[in-house]
């Protein structure tokens, strides 16, 4: 994703917990441009519309996209590049497809086609900003679905063998699609190739009996952002795709009694992960709130959200800027800025544990618990001069990852 210049509606009021108005599901498009969302209509409690926000002009605004009749809460609406937003609406057993946009003071609406299935999911946006994919999951395969940007109408892609979900754009061309998939009731996650009719080939297998899922991914850097429970439970660990390394399972990423959950990586980073800034939403019994973590700052900054933060909500600029939409009974719309907070040298936090010194406001132990790869760790499985530009079409499976030292390349 694209930097975004985009400002502060009035001055956001930062608070602990966030207090959202409405929905919090919010998806920005893939350059970063336009976002949508289902709103509330005013003065109804249970009247749903979708609302397209403009994020990259002088300040944000939004714009209701209403039709005669309101949504039902489970429609999914999701932005294009062009500033049309793509609704999906569930019509007794099938899903249907259209394009909203503005068009005078009313919506403008272009039927795109119908599917016919018993779920249907959108994926999150295309790189390329012209094209929508969704999933269909069946009883033994997963179909994916062009909503968007085909010839006529909605298209078959591909059929993946098993139940998948999720769904993680690992290029910036809309090719490699990684999903995870369930087969004999172990979740792993897999590449597949949409340009080669749906080849599927391994990309998460920490280890054979663990539950492998991808969150995330950077396709600048190559980092991923992974929840897996080879550690022994639930853990939040991140890697490099085409990387020799193991997934690193950071203490920090699990604060007691918190939940931590990914939502934006910082784009822009080429060939350097470990220096992307990652923005997690940090779950307890008060609320919700922003976190900030970097692999090689190996600690998690916790942070205060807008009143009205859109829960889980946000976008990186290449500057490190965290933008986080918030929306307010006051104010219907705004964007806070959130500055990436420094992470002090890592021999500063060892030399101030060893003088006793506790560690800043957030900070945890410098320590990674590093879960390996149960194959043997020889070097000769890869070719000791692999390129570090993120593979994309032929991922390496992560369990295929031996440690062999911090030189290594990835």
């Amino acid at each position: 994703m694209t930097a975004c210049a985009v400002a502060t509606v009035g001055s956001p009021e930062f608070t602990g917990p966030a207090e959202s108005a409405g929905r919090t599901e919010f998806t920005v498009s893939a350059d970063g441009a336009y976002a949508a969302r289902l709103a509330l209509m005013g003065g109804s409690g249970d009247a749903w519309f979708p609302e397209r926000w403009t994020l990259d002009g002088p300040e944000p605004y939004a714009v209701p996209l209403p039709l005669d009749q309101p949504e039902e809460p489970d429609t999914q609406v999701l932005p294009l590049a062009d500033g049309r937003v793509l609704v999906r609406r569930r019509v007794a057993d099938r899903h249907d497809l259209c394009l909203l946009y503005p068009a005078g003071p009313g919506t403008g609406q272009l039927p795109v086609g119908t599917v016919t299935c018993p779920e249907l999911t959108l994926l999150p946006p295309s790189p390329d900003g012209r094209c929508a994919y969704a999933l269909a999951v069946g009883a033994r395969s997963t179909t994916v679905w062009l909503v968007a940007g085909g010839t006529f109408g909605p298209e078959w892609v591909a059929e993946v063998p098993g139940r998948c979900t999720g769904g993680v754009w690992l290029d910036r061309t809309g090719r490699i699609l990684a999903l995870d998939r369930e087969t004999d009731g172990v979740v792993k996650g897999v590449a597949v190739d949409l340009a080669r009719g749906g080849e599927v080939t391994p990309l998460l297998q920490i280890t054979e009996e663990s539950n492998d899922r991808l969150l995330l991914a950077d396709p600048d850097s190559g980092l991923l952002l992974i929840r897996s429970d080879a550690p022994g439970h639930d853990r939040l660990g991140w890697g490099v795709l085409g990387s020799r390394r193991p997934v690193r399972f950071p203490e920090c990423l699990r604060p007691a009694d918190l939940t931590v959950t990914p939502f934006a990586v910082q784009p822009g980073q080429v060939l350097m992960p470990e220096s992307c800034a990652v923005a997690l939403r940090i779950d307890g019994a008060a609320g919700s709130w922003v976190g900030v973590w970097r692999p090689a700052g190996r600690r998690l900054h916790q942070r205060p959200a807008p009143r009205g933060w859109l829960a889980g909500a946000g976008l990186w600029t290449r500057e490190g800027v965290l933008r986080l939409p918030y929306a307010t009974d006051a104010l219907a719309y705004g964007v806070a800025p959130l500055d990436a907070p420094l992470d002090a040298p890592v021999d500063a936090q060892a030399e101030a544990r060893a003088q006793g010194e506790a560690p800043a406001s957030g900070g945890c132990p410098d320590q990674d618990e590093v879960t390996e790869s149960p194959q043997a760790k020889s070097a000769d499985r890869e070719p000791s001069g692999a390129p570090r530009t993120p593979v994309m079409c032929r991922p390496v499976p992560l369990q295929q990852a031996p440690l062999t030292g911090r030189g290594v390349p990835g």
